[in-house]
């Protein structure tokens, strides 16, 4: 040691190690690989279609691109829902296509390079395509980018516009407007939800969980239904009037509350199957984090709407498992997205959002907890939700979404903000006919609206 090393020394100054260098978390996500397909699609008359592979964010993706003749120098891209946990990555047909070729529009999707559930790809591989669009198709550069996603890829839509997402992005895309439907809109409540509605199952179904994750309860879950419904074996599931009513009623909510066609989305087998499929996780959303995403302390489980809990509320609160969120389940990442992006209503752009008020995989809550989290920052009048009357996990018509599509295009040219729905206030929402005002078609089981709204201009 130097002679002023020793004297600090003799002085009993303490000798401070460096700090540890932080290491990078590693997930099982990144050791996953996948296979791009090229699409197979037909161009539309009067439109040129591009087809074909790209590098994206975990390897190649597939992706099409296509352009009317008649071309208004913008350009939509379509971000898909969901696709599962398979090695093939496909690109989906986005339900407006026809239509906005029609209207001038081209459009661009990407099949994304990974499947689960990520959105961090989702984001990056649809900006790189919209960035790659000159390149691909021999096009001018678009004067105007458009997001509309459904379900996981309204997930996207909705981060694509964030301001960290914006900051933080390593593909970086000024989108003039975004339209996510059927999306997940707070992305810690989607994974809440599906905790606590399997974890509330099995306790109200006398098989508990003791440990999380509850990994026997798939096994379980023959019986756990047996004690909540008495049938199980159609398209609609039936609850038994004890343990099966309670269940209905508190996944109600938890879900946003009474509405209409909650119970029918409640009784869907599809619907209940793709929920309870999730039980049992680990919490790291199958690999997408490293560390466990799920925690419930501090919730209230209520099955009554009074303004104190009951005594049997008050037990089964006092028995259901516990379980404490990893804080650092999904780290804020130097130069990168998070691994999955957050919606926490910073935009700066208008958003027009659609969603069917008994979904049950992807619950109308998601509506009030973007409303809450875009007031939060100022920017309420860069919102418009709407509501439709239907049971399945986007289930929309294609006029509601057609009518949703060119109120917010209108509206981000410089025309009056559209009208919405209010989908926050109790008394609104449990009114019969909450929705009425833009469900264009009556779904079947639901009942009809007593007045008729007509289409709006």
């Amino acid at each position: 040691m130097t002679g002023l090393t020793l004297t600090l020394a003799s002085c009993g100054s303490p000798i401070v190690d460096p700090p540890p260098i932080p290491q990078p978390q590693t997930r099982v996500q990144d050791t996953r690989t996948f296979t791009a397909v090229t699409p197979a699609f037909k161009a539309i008359a009067g439109a040129q279609l591009y087809q074909g592979t790209y590098d994206g964010l975990q390897g190649k993706a597939g992706y099409a691109l296509e352009v009317p003749a008649k071309w208004n120098g913008q350009l939509i891209m379509y971000t898909h829902g969901y696709a599962g946990t398979g090695d093939k990555l496909n690109v989906q047909e986005p339900p407006l296509r026809a239509y906005w070729l029609s209207l001038g529009y081209a459009w661009g999707a990407s099949s994304y390079s990974s499947n689960y559930y990520d959105v961090q790809s989702g984001v990056e591989d649809t900006n790189a395509l919209a960035l790659k669009f000159q390149a691909l198709t021999g096009q001018a550069k678009p004067g105007k980018y458009l997001i509309m996603g459904v379900s996981m890829g309204g997930h996207v839509a909705s981060a694509s516009v964030e301001k960290e997402t914006l900051d933080t992005a390593k593909n970086k895309v000024t989108y003039a407007a975004a339209m996510p439907v059927c999306g997940v809109l707070d992305e810690e409540y989607e994974f809440q939800w599906l905790g606590d509605y399997t974890l509330a199952a099995a306790q109200m179904a006398g098989y508990g969980a003791q440990k999380y994750p509850q990994s026997d309860f798939q096994k379980l879950l023959p019986d756990i239904l047996s004690a909540l419904f008495t049938d199980t074996s159609g398209a609609n599931w039936q609850v038994n009037s004890a343990q099966g009513t309670k269940l209905r009623d508190l996944a109600k909510q938890l879900t946003g509350g009474e509405r209409p066609v909650f119970n029918l989305g409640f009784s869907s087998a599809g619907l209940q199957g793709a929920v309870l499929s999730t039980g049992g996780s680990d919490g790291t959303l199958t690999g997408i984090l490293e560390k466990n995403f799920y925690g419930n302390i501090g919730i209230d489980y209520r099955w009554t709407t009074g303004p104190t809990e009951t005594v049997a509320e008050k037990a089964f609160n006092d028995a259901i498992l516990r379980v404490k969120a990893d804080p650092d389940a999904n780290p804020a990442r130097a130069g990168a997205l998070r691994w999955l992006p957050r919606v926490s209503g910073e935009i700066s752009v208008p958003v027009l959002t659609m969603h069917t008020t008994g979904d049950f995989y992807v619950p109308f809550k998601h509506e009030q907890l973007y409303n809450k989290a875009v007031a939060a920052n100022g920017k309420s009048n860069l919102l418009v939700q709407r509501a439709i009357r239907a049971a399945g996990h986007c289930e929309f018509v294609g006029a509601e979404l057609a009518e949703g599509f060119n109120d917010l295009v209108k509206w981000e040219a410089g025309g009056a903000k559209p009208a919405g729905d209010d989908v926050t206030t109790p008394a609104v929402l449990a009114d019969p006919n909450y929705g009425c005002k833009y469900t264009r078609e009556t779904r079947a089981g639901v009942a009809a609206c007593t007045v008729a709204t007509p289409l709006s201009n």
